[in-house]
């Protein structure tokens, strides 16, 4: 099989996850104990099955003899994988499941994008291992940052609901919202921590942070980290929730989003340059 069979097959299982995950809110006969076996677990087990036909479309589509190919497209693959493997791992202990309605979803778009959108490639030729360090942590870093985003927006619906006296399937099947508050900021500790790392790590191993071609990536990433560098402090000295959290996280996450993809966007899309 090649990248483009496990991609396609990798695509219809996401949405498969996906659907699984909508119409388990609506299997509200079932007691606690059979709650995880029925609503839980045929979407996760979908999800892992897709997130393993993805990996197989990663190993045979980004790896090419020339070296390593992180194009738009191709990056955006591997970062949507990594998001899909941190929210399957979590769901193992955390209730973050349903963030799968938009983290499958987003994948699959990707992956349809990347099997049917032709793109020049953008090889890493000496992947030396202090480059791969900086690499791998940087996109972990975007990708748990990425999940707290989407986990904010979800809180933010959810207090909507909750304060309008309206609930649905998907609010009443979510956790408290102090449960919710809290899981967000733990993603987004997670995530800060390691775009600190990441940072430290590119002004050690790269020649020129603030070189032509990643002076903007840099900057915005310094600004991501600011953002969430003081909501934590809010959160710790002034205890921020709500309204004010979700906004810094939108923010801090919006300016990583444009260092990470707007910018490697613009570069290989517009101006056609690696």
């Amino acid at each position: 099989m090649n990248s483009t069979l496990f991609g396609a097959t990798a695509t219809a299982t996401y949405v498969a996850a996906a659907l699984a995950l909508v119409r388990s809110l609506r299997e509200n006969e079932f007691t606690a104990a059979e709650t995880f076996t029925l609503r839980r677990l045929k979407p996760l087990t979908l999800g892992w099955f897709a997130a393993v036909l993805h990996a197989f479309a990663l190993a045979t589509g980004i790896e090419t003899q020339e070296g390593l190919n992180l194009s738009f497209l191709s990056a955006m693959s591997l970062v949507t994988w990594v998001m899909v493997a941190i929210l399957l791992l979590a769901s193992l202990a955390k209730p973050v499941d349903k963030l799968g309605m938009v983290v499958f979803p987003m994948a699959a778009l990707v992956l349809l994008l990347k099997i049917s959108v032709p793109e020049t490639a953008h090889t890493i030729k000496d992947l030396s291992w202090p480059l791969t360090i900086h690499i791998v942590v940087s996109m972990l870093a975007y990708s748990f940052l990425n999940i707290a985003a989407f986990q904010a927006a979800l809180l933010a619906f959810q207090d909507w609901r909750l304060r309008s006296h309206h609930t649905d399937l998907l609010v009443s099947s979510l956790p408290p919202l102090q449960t919710m508050e809290t899981l967000l900021f733990q993603l987004i500790a997670a995530g800060f921590v390691l775009l600190s790392v990441s940072l430290v790590t590119g002004f050690i191993f790269l020649e020129d942070m603030f070189a032509q071609h990643l002076a903007h990536k840099t900057v915005l990433s310094i600004l991501a980290w600011i953002l969430f560098a003081v909501l934590l402090i809010g959160r710790v000295r002034y205890g921020w929730r709500g309204t004010i959290a979700i906004r810094w996280t939108l923010g801090g996450f919006l300016s990583l989003m444009l260092a990470y993809f707007g910018s490697k966007m613009v570069l290989e899309w517009i101006l056609h340059r690696a």
